[in-house]
């Protein structure tokens, strides 16, 4: 946690040196993300995960009107599903991002509306999946490997709770695959293929914390 902290104050003031002199806030967030993988012919937001990291905010006026903030997280996302249709299937990736967002903070109700992109490291590959297929329509998965980067748009709003607290709602969908031609098989009855298709997969994320800031 202090090599993350310490990498916050280097990124801030080295790569953004026109924000010395500006008022600089800290905060810590924690929290929940309700995730989906497109591609996986999976529908809905039902992989519930963890949130939650360090970060920075700074004023780019005068009168805070915009400002920028730059996080480093852990981030819970996957895909979930224990309907036997189309299959039963569980998927949880692990990864650590860092967002970067301009936010305009609303002059009447003192919102913050952020906008921004979010780079993140797939730090643990999916090893126990837990899949239980019907026998008419089922995913690869003997090959789980998702590519170790995912770029994300993101998209938040953040309302002032009580003194320094925030709550936040972000949105997040990525703009490159995490995995690329996953096949997928559905069977006739008497066990001929019907069809065999790929998917490239993109993750689908909603993020509900708690932020601190100080």
């Amino acid at each position: 946690m202090k090599k993350i902290i310490l990498s916050l104050f280097i990124f801030q003031f080295f790569l953004f040196p026109s924000l010395q002199g500006q008022r600089i806030h800290g905060f810590v967030s924690a929290g929940a993300t309700l995730s989906q993988v497109e591609g996986d012919e999976l529908k809905g937001f039902r992989m519930l995960g963890f949130e939650g990291g360090v970060g920075a905010i700074a004023r780019l006026d005068r009168n805070g009107t915009w400002n920028i903030s730059v996080e480093a997280l852990f981030e819970q996302r996957g895909s979930y599903n224990n309907l036997a249709d189309p299959y039963r299937f569980s998927l949880k990736l692990n990864y650590v991002d860092i967002p970067i967002m301009l936010h305009y903070r609303d002059p009447w109700g003192g919102l913050l509306i952020g906008l921004g992109l979010n780079y993140g490291r797939l730090v643990q590959q999916p090893h126990a999946y837990g899949a239980y297929q019907p026998d008419y329509f089922y995913p690869d998965t003997t090959d789980l490997q998702f590519l170790n980067n995912d770029l994300m748009i993101a998209a938040d709003i953040r309302f002032p709770v009580w003194k320094d607290l925030w709550f936040n709602i972000r949105w997040m969908y990525s703009l490159i695959a995490i995995k690329k031609d996953w096949e997928f098989t559905e069977m006739y009855p008497n066990g001929t293929i019907k069809k065999r298709w790929t998917n490239d997969c993109y993750s689908n994320s909603l993020v509900f914390r708690l932020i601190w800031q100080f």
